[in-house]
């Protein structure tokens, strides 16, 4: 695919914000393979789902046979990016920053192609290494030297902050911008880069990383610019009922994170179908054609639900989400593996621990799923309950953990959408 046709699929897909100097890098790419980074820094032990796109836009990338490079900031994760944000981040030890990295290093891997024999192989780096040894007075030099603070100030997110006179930002935050400038020319100098990617956000601090490779080497860099993603509604993405959408499968399980996707509104699943997935043009307008005639089906819906999931956990973990979500849709219990239980357990399905014994009238009350045990006791004579997929009609049910699944769990069900689960001790 030539430059122009890889530059046009990005903007048809709405990848592209904004481009340093389009013409220039349109001749760049298609004069051979070159190498690109992007940042991620280190704020959690997992990045959650908004650290898609660009992960995703590294490997696009690659795929045209471009190297990326993708830098963990273990220096710039203990400064704090003041891009987004109304007020100061929270420093973090040096040691926590270091553990979250290599927790980083290990995620990530999976998305890129490291072991590419045609000079398109993936690197990760840290910006530590070039910074951990710096001496306060080569920084000042070498790179503070080259920036203008009335420039500085004018920078959107140094900007923001300066107008809010009860906030201001601290010379910490205001020097993030030259250590990711000097990040940019190191890797120039080290490892050929000569593209920077990232969030529209980081346009002023790509940009000034431009101008360090100038007027340090006497040559040319590109940015190019990915929008920060929201829903149609204009709320938050990467929000659900029970917080951040992670990428971590301890954190965030693959069925809950299946279902993220799988209830995404009907106006958002067009423009997500096109930003997290690799399908095509063709198969992305034949979706969004069936959503019209056929919303019910919620094929799209259902489609970028395991395009998404596969990409980041695998194609077993589609299959067990899968397997999960058709159990508690038709109550039949049958069909799920200890394995999907222990994952609903882990998405906050269960708030109780039972010894054998313990009342069923006694459990539905202390799930919350009903006030009280006379309500609980007409709900149950009501056929309104269901343990492990069966109707329950005896209010001295006990659960005893001996017909429990595998011997550990049951799963209550209220009416058709309310569950609970609880396990033994």
């Amino acid at each position: 695919m030539s430059a122009q046709a890889f530059i046009d699929e990005l903007r048809w897909r709405g990848l592209l914000t904004q481009v340093s100097d389009e013409t220039g890098l349109l001749e760049h790419l298609d004069a051979g393979r070159r190498t690109l980074y992007c940042g991620f820094d280190p704020t959690a032990d997992s990045l959650h789902i908004g650290s898609l796109v660009p992960l995703l836009a590294l490997r696009r990338f690659q795929l045209q046979g471009h190297r990326p490079l993708l830098l963990l900031g273990g220096a710039t994760g203990l400064i704090g990016d003041p891009s987004g944000r109304d007020d100061e981040r929270s420093l973090n030890r040096e040691e926590t920053v270091g553990i979250w990295v290599d927790a980083l290093r290990n995620q990530v891997s999976s998305f890129l192609d490291f072991d590419a024999t045609d000079g398109s192989a993936a690197k990760i780096v840290n910006n530590l290494d070039w910074t951990a040894d710096l001496s306060v007075i080569d920084f000042l030099r070498d790179i503070g030297k080259h920036f203008s603070v009335n420039g500085m100030i004018q920078r959107e997110s140094v900007k923001a902050r300066l107008e809010r006179a009860e906030q201001g930002i601290s010379y910490t935050e205001f020097s993030y911008m030259l250590l990711q400038a000097m990040d940019f020319l190191r890797l120039a100098q080290n490892e050929g880069c000569s593209l920077q990617i990232g969030g529209s956000d980081q346009w002023g601090n790509i940009v000034s990383g431009i101008d360090l490779i100038r007027r340090h080497m006497g040559e040319t860099a590109y940015a190019f610019t990915m929008p920060l993603v929201t829903k149609a509604d204009g709320t938050k993405f990467g929000k659900s009922a029970t917080g951040a959408i992670w990428l971590d499968p301890q954190k965030t399980s693959p069925y809950m994170f299946y279902q993220f996707w799988l209830n995404s509104a009907d106006a958002d699943v067009g423009s997500f179908l096109r930003l997290f997935t690799f399908l095509k043009q063709q198969e992305i307008a034949d979706l969004e054609a069936l959503m019209e005639e056929h919303p019910e089906r919620r094929e799209a819906h259902r489609k970028l639900a395991q395009e998404v999931t596969g990409l980041v956990h695998g194609a077993d973990a589609v299959v067990a989400a899968e397997r999960i979500s058709a159990a508690l849709f038709s109550g039949d219990t049958r069909a799920l593996l200890e394995s999907d239980l222990e994952e609903l357990r882990q998405d906050g399905l269960s708030n109780s621990v039972s010894e054998p014994g313990v009342g069923l009238l006694t459990v539905l009350v202390e799930a919350g799923l009903v006030k009280s045990t006379g309500e609980a006791r007409k709900l149950i004579q009501g056929n309104g309950i269901k343990l492990n997929g069966v109707s329950v009609s005896d209010v001295s049910c006990t659960l005893d953990f001996d017909d429990a699944l595998f011997q550990r769990f049951y799963l209550i069900r209220k009416g058709k959408k309310n569950y609970h689960l609880v396990v033994s001790q």
